[in-house]
Parts: C-alpha cells; sequence; structure tokens
C-alpha cells in the first residue's frame, strides 16, 4: 500500500512540476496541488526537499490548540510569501532584481524571517550567497536551476494548502499533524460546567445558535451543551433585578462556535480592498492576498453604516463638489455621475472579489468583465461596478431552442386585479433630464473638439443659437464673425461717446469732430482685434454689450500695463494691441524691437568687435563687457581682471589677465602665476605661454620649447629629445621610452612645423623599427626596413642599391651561389684593388658593428673603446660589445662613473701587449699572420679609417701614423688590432701568456679565490689558480668572431 501512495505521489509531482515550470495552466498546477496534499502519507515521507517535519514542529508546538493554530497561520502565510519567491523564478519574465533578497524588506522581516526555516528554503531556491543586506545566487549563476526550484515551489505550495485545511478543520488525514504536534488533539477549556440543556447533535454545528435554541422544545433527543457558570449567574443577576421576575431563573446556554468567533471577531481586521475579514495575525488577505493597510477590530466594522453620498468628482474638471449641487462649482457642468445608490434599510455585504490566480497566471477570462462607462475590469460576483456604481450590463440572451408543449392538463386563469402604474420619482426624472443634457453637451464638445473649437467656444455659442436645428459649430463657423466685428464696433462708438459726454461737461469744446481728433491724438481712439472681443465674448457668456464693455477694460489694463514698463505713447501702445491681437508679451516684443535694431546691426555685421577699453571711465561698463564677453564666474572677478589691467608696472595682456582670474580670486597668485621666468631667455611671461613636459618639473616658454625640439628632431637623435633644462628623463630605458614618446607627441604635435612633425614620427618609427630580427640597415645609404625574404641579395627601397642579407657588404655578381666566407676568400685572392688595400681593407670589412641595431661601421678598433652609434644612440666597447653605463649591475662593483666591464681576450686589455707576444699566442695555436707590406700601398703611412673627434665633432678619415717594418704596412696600434682580431676569430684565450701579476689581477678581477696555501710553492700556486680561471671564468660571449 506504502508503495502505492509513494507511486501515485511521484506521479502526480512530475506532472506538477512539468505544468508549473512549462506553459501548463493554473488549474492544472492546482489540481495537482490538491492531489498531493490529500494523499495519506506523513510529511516526513511526502516532502523530498523541505524538512516539512521539522518546520511544523519548530514553529507549531505551543502550550494549547489556539496558539497553536495560530502559530501555523504565521507559517501558513510565510510559506505563501516564499511560493511567490519561486514563482518569480520560474516565471519566463522573471522580476529586474530576482538575483538577490534583501532582509531589509517589511514583509521579508514579518513572514519569511519569523519563522524557523524560512531562509534554508530560500537556499533551496539558489539563493546561497550570503550579503551583508540579505541572501543572493552565486556570481557565477546566470540562470536559476528551473526544475529544482519548481520542486521545491511545488513542495511550498502543497505544506501550504495542508496547512490551511487543518486550520480549517477540513484536513482529511489531520492524524500525521495530530501525532507531531499534540496540542492539536486539546479541546476548548469550557470552565465549570452547569444545568445541561438538550440539544439536537444533528443542530450544533449545522444551524445558528438562535435556531437550535427554537428547536429544544420540538426535538426529543437528548444532547447536553456545556455551560459557564459565571455567565449563567451574571445573566441571572441581571435579569432578576426587576420586582416581577424575583422568581424567575435563567438558563444560559452558551455554543462554543459563537464564542470562538466573538473572541476572534475583537482579533481581526477588514481588508480594504475586498471586505474580508482576517485574523489580526495576518499580514496579507486571505483572499486578493493584498497587504493589511488599516485595521478595523471592532464589532462597527462588520455592520457598515448606511452608505450615503456626501461629495462627487466633476469628470470635466476633477474639482470635489458636495453632493447636493447639481452643476460643477467651477466649470457649471452638469453632473454627469449616475444617480445614487438607494440607502439600504440593511447593510449589504459587498460580494468578495475572488483571490488572484497563483503564481502570477492570468485569471479565468469569464470571471471578469468590463464596465462600459469607465471600463474598470470587475469580477464576475461583483454586480455593480466598484469605481461608477453602474450596473453590469446583461449578457447578449442565447436563443432557446423551442420544443414541442407537452400535454399538459390546462388550468383555469385566475383573475388578477390590475396594479396601479409606480408613481414616478420626481428626483429621478431631474437626474435623468441632467443626465441626457450633460451627455448632449460632451458629445457636442468632442465634436468642436474634432474641429478645433474648444469647450468654452461650445458651451457660449450653444446658450446664444438657442435650441434650434443648428449645431453650435456651425453657428460660430457662420454668426459668430459677424458679432465679433459688431463687439468691436460697440466698443469703438462706446468710447467715442463717452469722450463726447466728458467734453461736454467740462466745456472744453464746441465741435464733437474736434473732440474726437483731439483725443485720438492723445491715444483716446481705440480699435480692438477679433481675438479681444473674443476673450471678451466668452467671459461675458455671450452678452454683447458686457462683452464690448469687458474688451475696453481689458484694453486699459493692458495699456496701463505697458506704461507701466516704460512706454509712455498710449498711440503706439494701441496699435501694437492691436497688431498682437491683444497680446501683451506679443506688442511688448514689437515695442522692443526698434529698440533692439542698433544691437542687432552690431552683432550681425561682419566688422569685428570692438576691442575692450579698460581705461574707459565708466567702470561698470567695462566690467559688464568682461563678464559678457568672456564669461568669468562673478562681478567680482570682473573688477579684480580691471584692476590687474590697469596696474602700472605690469604688462599683462587682456586674455592672460581672463584666463589666470578664471583659475583664483588671490591676487598674489595671479601675480605669480601671470609672471614666470623662462630658464633659457629667461623673461617672464604667464603661465599659458609656459610648457612643460610631464617627467620633470621644469617650464619653458613656448619659443625656447619649439626651437629646442626642432633642433633636436633635425640634427640630433630620437634620444636626445628631452628636457632642455635637467636633460630628463633618461629615455635608454626601453619601458620608459614609450611612455615619454607617447606624452610628447601631443604636445609636439601642437608646436611644431609640419614637416618637422613628419620627420620626427619617422625616427620614432625606425626607433620601434630597430627591436625587429628582420630589420636591415641598407650598406649604400643607411636606410632601414624590414626584410621577410630568405634570398642574401637585397635591394634598398630607398637607393635601389643590392647588398648582402647576411655580410651586409655591396651585392656583387661573383657573391651568388657562394657563401659569405667563400666569397670574401675569393675577393682576398683576385681583387686587385682589394689586395692593394692589404689589412687596412680588413679591418674595414670586420670594423664595428652596434649590438644593439646591428648597424655596420667601416671602421677600426683602436684609439677610444668606448662607442657610441649614430643611429640608436647605444654606447658600448668596440672590442667586446658590452655596454658602458654609469648604474653597474655587477656585484662588488665600486666605479661609479661612465664604464664597462670586459672579459681577459677583450682588445681592451690586449691592446696594451707588444706585437711579438700577440704572434707568439697564435704561433701557439697555429695561427698564420701577415707582417710583410703589400705590394701597391703607400709607404710610410697607416691608411686605415677611423672615428676621430675634431673641435667636438665626429669625423671618419685615415690613420696618417707612421709604419714599423715587419707590421704589414700598418702603424703599431692597428697591427695589434690586426692581431687580436686573428685571436678573437679563432677563440684563443690569453691567460696561458699572463705573468704572476697579470693573473692574480685578474682573479681579483673577476672575483675569482686566489687565496694560497701554506706549503705551495710559487709554480703550484700559478698553475692552480690559472686553471681555477680558465674553468671558471669563460671567454666573452659578445666579442665579435668574425674570420
Amino acid at each position: 500500500m506504502a508503495s502505492t501512495l509513494s507511486d501515485q505521489l511521484e506521479e502526480v509531482r512530475c506532472h506538477a512540476e512539468a505544468c508549473l515550470y512549462s506553459t501548463g495552466s493554473v488549474l492544472e498546477v492546482r489540481a495537482g496541488i490538491s492531489a498531493m496534499a490529500n494523499i495519506p502519507l506523513p510529511p516526513s515521507v511526502k516532502y523530498r526537499y523541505i524538512a516539512a517535519e521539522t518546520m511544523i514542529i519548530e514553529n507549531g508546538v505551543n502550550n494549547n490548540r489556539k496558539e497553536t493554530i495560530g502559530s501555523l497561520q504565521r507559517l501558513s502565510t510565510a510559506l505563501n510569501i516564499l511560493e511567490k519567491y519561486g514563482c518569480n523564478l520560474t516565471s519566463s519574465s522573471r522580476p529586474k532584481y530576482w538575483r538577490a533578497v534583501k532582509h531589509n524588506n517589511p514583509v521579508f522581516r514579518a513572514t519569511v524571517d519569523a519563522i524557523q526555516g524560512g531562509r534554508a528554503v530560500l537556499r533551496l531556491y539558489g539563493y546561497s550567497n550570503q550579503q551583508p543586506d540579505g541572501l543572493s545566487f552565486p556570481d557565477e549563476v546566470v540562470e536559476p536551476d528551473i526544475e529544482k526550484v519548481a520542486a521545491v515551489t511545488l513542495e511550498v505550495m502543497s505544506l501550504r494548502m495542508e496547512l490551511d485545511m487543518l486550520i480549517k478543520e477540513a484536513h482529511p488525514h489531520p492524524e500525521f499533524f495530530e501525532r507531531i504536534i499534540p496540542s492539536l488533539n486539546q479541546k476548548e477549556d469550557f470552565g465549570p460546567i452547569s444545568d445541561a440543556v438538550a440539544i439536537p447533535s444533528s443542530l450544533r454545528e449545522s444551524q445558528p445558535l438562535y435556531m437550535s435554541l427554537a428547536s429544544l422544545s420540538q426535538s426529543p433527543t437528548s444532547a447536553f451543551l456545556p455551560v459557564r457558570t459565571a455567565n449563567a449567574s451574571t445573566s441571572t443577576s441581571i435579569s432578576t433585578r426587576h420586582t416581577e421576575r424575583a422568581n424567575h431563573h435563567r438558563t444560559v446556554v452558551t455554543s462554543s462556535k459563537m464564542r470562538k468567533n466573538h473572541s476572534s471577531s475583537l482579533l481581526s481586521w477588514h481588508c480594504t480592498h475586498c471586505t474580508r475579514v482576517n485574523s489580526n495575525q495576518d499580514i496579507l488577505c486571505e483572499t486578493c492576498e493584498r497587504p493589511r493597510l488599516a485595521s478595523s477590530g471592532s464589532a462597527k466594522d462588520e455592520f457598515p453604516q448606511p452608505f450615503t453620498i456626501t461629495e462627487w468628482q466633476c469628470k470635466s474638471c476633477t474639482v470635489v463638489n458636495a453632493g447636493s449641487s447639481i452643476l460643477c462649482a467651477v466649470c457649471e457642468r452638469p453632473r454627469l455621475a449616475t444617480k445614487p445608490p438607494a440607502t439600504p434599510t440593511r447593510p449589504t455585504p459587498t460580494p468578495n472579489r475572488p483571490a488572484a490566480p497563483v503564481l502570477g497566471m492570468p485569471g479565468d477570462p469569464d470571471s471578469q468583465w468590463m464596465c462600459q462607462f469607465c471600463t474598470y475590469i470587475n469580477y464576475t460576483p461583483a454586480s455593480v461596478c466598484e469605481m461608477c456604481d453602474l450596473p453590469r450590463p446583461e449578457p447578449t440572451k442565447m436563443r432557446v431552442k423551442l420544443h414541442p408543449p407537452s400535454q399538459v392538463k390546462k388550468v383555469p386563469v385566475l383573475s388578477v386585479k390590475p396594479k396601479d402604474p409606480p408613481m414616478e420619482d420626481p428626483d429621478l426624472t431631474r437626474q435623468k433630464l441632467m443626465k441626457e443634457e450633460g451627455l448632449k453637451l460632451i458629445q457636442l464638445i468632442r465634436d468642436g473638439e474634432k474641429k478645433g473649437v474648444s469647450p468654452e467656444e461650445v458651451y457660449t455659442g450653444m446658450r446664444v443659437s438657442g435650441v434650434g436645428n443648428i449645431l453650435p459649430c456651425d453657428w460660430l463657423k457662420a454668426e459668430l464673425p459677424h458679432l465679433l466685428d459688431q463687439i468691436c464696433a460697440t466698443a469703438t462708438s462706446s468710447r467715442l461717446a463717452d469722450l463726447k459726454a466728458g467734453q461736454n461737461q467740462n466745456g472744453t469744446g464746441t465741435s464733437e469732430d474736434t473732440g474726437v481728433e483731439e483725443e485720438q491724438t492723445r491715444g483716446g481712439g481705440v480699435t480692438l482685434s477679433r481675438a479681444e472681443a473674443k476673450l471678451a465674448w466668452l467671459s461675458a457668456g455671450g452678452d454683447t454689450e458686457r462683452a464690448a464693455k469687458q474688451a475696453l477694460r481689458d484694453r486699459h489694463s493692458k495699456v496701463k500695463e505697458l506704461c507701466s514698463l516704460g512706454f509712455t505713447d498710449e498711440v503706439q501702445c494701441q496699435e501694437v494691441l492691436r497688431q498682437s491681437e491683444g497680446e501683451v508679451r506679443g506688442a511688448l516684443s514689437l515695442l522692443q524691437r526698434p529698440l533692439m535694431e542698433p544691437f542687432h546691426q552690431r552683432m550681425w555685421s561682419d566688422q569685428p568687435e570692438p576691442p575692450i577699453d579698460i581705461n574707459h571711465p565708466d567702470k561698470q561698463r567695462v566690467c559688464r563687457r568682461l563678464l559678457a564677453v568672456y564669461d568669468l564666474p562673478s562681478w567680482g572677478r570682473c573688477e579684480l581682471a580691471l584692476s590687474l589691467l590697469q596696474e602700472r608696472t605690469a604688462s599683462y595682456s587682456l586674455d592672460d589677465v581672463v584666463q589666470a582670474v578664471r583659475e583664483s580670486h588671490d591676487r598674489d597668485f595671479i601675480r605669480r602665476v601671470l609672471a614666470k621666468e623662462c630658464p633659457i631667455c629667461l623673461s617672464d611671461f604667464p603661465h599659458s605661454k609656459m610648457q612643460s613636459l610631464t617627467s620633470c618639473q621644469c617650464s619653458v616658454c613656448c619659443g625656447c620649447f619649439q626651437q629646442h625640439f626642432t633642433i633636436a628632431v633635425r640634427d640630433k637623435h630620437i634620444r636626445d629629445m628631452v628636457c632642455p633644462v635637467c636633460w630628463e628623463p633618461d629615455i635608454n630605458d626601453p619601458e620608459h621610452l614609450n611612455s615619454y614618446f607617447s606624452t610628447l607627441d601631443i604636445q609636439l604635435r601642437e608646436c611644431l612645423e609640419p614637416e618637422v612633425y613628419d620627420l620626427f614620427h619617422k625616427k620614432l618609427t625606425e626607433q620601434a623599427l630597430i627591436k625587429d630580427p628582420k630589420f636591415l640597415w641598407c650598406s649604400h645609404c643607411s636606410y632601414g626596413f624590414i626584410y621577410d625574404g630568405d634570398q642574401l641579395k637585397v635591394t634598398c627601397f630607398q637607393c635601389r642599391n643590392s647588398f648582402c642579407a647576411q655580410c651586409k657588404k655591396p651585392w656583387e655578381s661573383q657573391h651568388g651561389g657562394l657563401s659569405c666566407e667563400r666569397y670574401q676568400s675569393w675577393k682576398r685572392e683576385n681583387d686587385p684593388e682589394y689586395q692593394r688595400q692589404g689589412l687596412a681593407g680588413y679591418l674595414r670589412d670586420n670594423g664595428i658593428t652596434c649590438p644593439n641595431c646591428r648597424f655596420q661601421y667601416a671602421l677600426s678598433k683602436g684609439g677610444c673603446m668606448h662607442f657610441s652609434c649614430s643611429q640608436c644612440r647605444y654606447q658600448f666597447c668596440s672590442g667586446c660589445n658590452n655596454p658602458f653605463h654609469t648604474t653597474c649591475a655587477v656585484i662588488h662593483c665600486s666605479v661609479t662613473g661612465l664604464h664597462a666591464h670586459h672579459p681577459r681576450d677583450c682588445l681592451f686589455y690586449l691592446r696594451d701587449w707588444e706585437p711579438g707576444r700577440l704572434q707568439a699566442l697564435l704561433q701557439n695555436k697555429g695561427v698564420e699572420f701577415n707582417t710583410d707590406t703589400p705590394p701597391g700601398t703607400q709607404a710610410g703611412l697607416c691608411g686605415v679609417i677611423e672615428q676621430k673627434d675634431e673641435s667636438g665633432q665626429q669625423t671618419d678619415s685615415a690613420c696618417g701614423a707612421q709604419t714599423q717594418p715587419g707590421h704589414a704596412g700598418l702603424c703599431e696600434k692597428h697591427y695589434r688590432e690586426y692581431l687580436v682580431s686573428l685571436i678573437n676569430s679563432h677563440s684563443i684565450d690569453p691567460a696561458p701568456l699572463f705573468n704572476a701579476n697579470e693573473l692574480v689581477l685578474a682573479c681579483r678581477r673577476y672575483q675569482v679565490d686566489d687565496a694560497r696555501g701554506e706549503l705551495e710553492d710559487d709554480v703550484t700556486y700559478y698553475t692552480r689558480i690559472l686553471e681555477k680561471l680558465i674553468d671558471e671564468v669563460p671567454l666573452g660571449d659578445k666579442v665579435p668572431r668574425k674570420k
């Protein structure tokens, strides 16, 4: 049996869950919930996700049944809120802030947070992330688990339904809950029992109390109803106070159900929307599920007073009028509402609105109807609209199929006395007539709005035209223009008549025309426009005489208003009012137009704005122009700028002073800003004329800034483009290089000439391309470019000459098909010019190559070993390619100046050796070297090309030193360079030829332990440290090894 019930529960659960998170109907979800609630299984078996039994025990166990029922009601209310959270998550259109639940919500605090286990249900929904002000979904969760949320929501809805049935004592299996909560088995405490009165058991619950008492004498069944002794004695004492009832005894019968209802009524409240009586502990209404807005705990709320109308709201102007008034006090329009409801003789209960469908799904369309008057949506039980009190229209009657009459015995018709026709209520007749007239007026107003006629015109036209067949709109179109002209003529003639009467009384004239002309000259002539006449006609309610007088009064007040503004010519005021159809603003615009003409001409002329004269005697005029032209923040700033400009010792320009005054109101600070000294030209400039780099705090004038960077771009390297005052920053660091030039580019774009700025961008591009391993320098024109080919022959895009991509030598046809080494060997053996140059050509071909940008120089390495590349400004040793720097990264280095760390086979150390010693080192390794002078070379002078520093300029020229015999036609310096190049080409270590002092010095230079043993002799000691030096300190890894 249990297995069958479990299978049934699982089937019902699956079907209900599918309906909940899919497109199932409300009725199917409700049927599934009801089926789950009626399955006879305990809560611990029925509910899979939520701990239903634990929640009931923690929230429902109390001392008596009454407190237990109240606790279960609070738990049911909380489950209702939790149900709505789940329905929001399963809905296809979730709320905007569905990811979080806030604790500071008053409904949440009073319901979900007031029970045990409420937050656990929210965590089952997915609100597992604890926040300071509530719960939320984790950040990595994009969408909720709809299937799980639907399953949990279904269990919440089922448990809520079971609790509602248990509270209403309608649960089919309450024994499962009575085992969990023993207090549900307790009965009501009736107190001491007095005399028993027999009441039929069939009447105890099904009939009211007064019906049960009335049937006591007729029922033979004996049943005992307990009665409180205290209540009986109190009732007896009250009833026996009269002398005739001294011997009378009363038996008080108290129904437990009535007492229960009476106690609950004292702790109840009325829903202001559906008027349902709810328990005082409920937060939401059980019927419409709206929040509790107003409590009603007294008995008078259960019996409302008869309904009377004390006020009504005008449908046109929305003014609230007294209930006794027929016309609106503001717009004088008839009352358009229906007749007031009849005064009920007894309170008529308002039909309860059906509860809103659960899960936020739309309700049954058949349960709603729309009021035809106010379009308010009402629900089926209500027969009268809640907004306008109009009855519900009768539905269209269905055609009934007629059946043939059955053979029934005819019954004689009884004679019925005809009833008198009912008396017609005069108030109802009057209100009906008012309604018809109001509806007619509304229709006329709507027709007039379509034709562009205002409601006031329609109403006035209807009053003037009468009740004839002509419509007000047609009458207004045909007759109103003539009527307005008549009003204008009447006003003019009335004005002239008043003038004539005034002249006759004063005796100032004898001729009518003379008086009229004089008055017209003074401005007394009035010519009204149709617009003015129309406004006066509407305000007078259609009376032409009143309209003419009103138009004259309005025109007189408008003329006075214009005169108060400074326009004293009444004739001109009358004319502009006629042109503007009585509108004061339009007349004022016409009067001001001639006054603004000079200003308009100056504004729209092609001539430049006249400069501000700071020496003008009218200081306020100068300040006003400063305020208008330069938009200074205040009048005080204008006076400050004017005072600075008028100082005798200052030579400030107006623009500089205005910009400084905008930034500050401190006079001393402004003076410092306006007089800054340029450290290059030593002239004073305002702060706006100074420029500074982002890498330092130095400021120079715009002229010096432009001149410095123009020279740097044209004549110097890209790395020389630093501050001209402090020579910062050090842009040898690649990280600082990119950030520095990105901001410098913005400043140079504004101050450099276009061709200089283009050259700056070209050098900046070459600086970036140097880092690419495919970048090549042309050996003919020093143009750099990217080469992606795999052939040795490369053609320059600039000069169109070819060179070798590997050895960087000018390309010759003999190089084709030969490697660079074989091509150099062939050139030495077969090229007469190369043979004539001898070792000078060899040193040129094996010249200096920059290790940073790979640019080659056909120069010897003799002389100063500190070499600076002209392309990238990289400083290095020409013998070992190690960098020269001031900040050393070698540990325990104590040198602070510009220096480099050289290996022991660098030319820096070997150039001090005698040629014979270098030759001996080559002979020990079997390397051949030249000693004879090549034929055809110039005798006596060394022809090797080297870089020389002459008057601060580096130039390339021949050595010109005296040659020595046995040095192959070279001077001693370049012959040593030749021998060292052979040593480096064959990677020969010079350490075996070190003497004792050189060996110890080399060990200390390269931090090799040179400690000597106690019994160690010289030969053993020097042999040991030589081996240790060779093993621990290798030869230079950057030394050129060309052959």
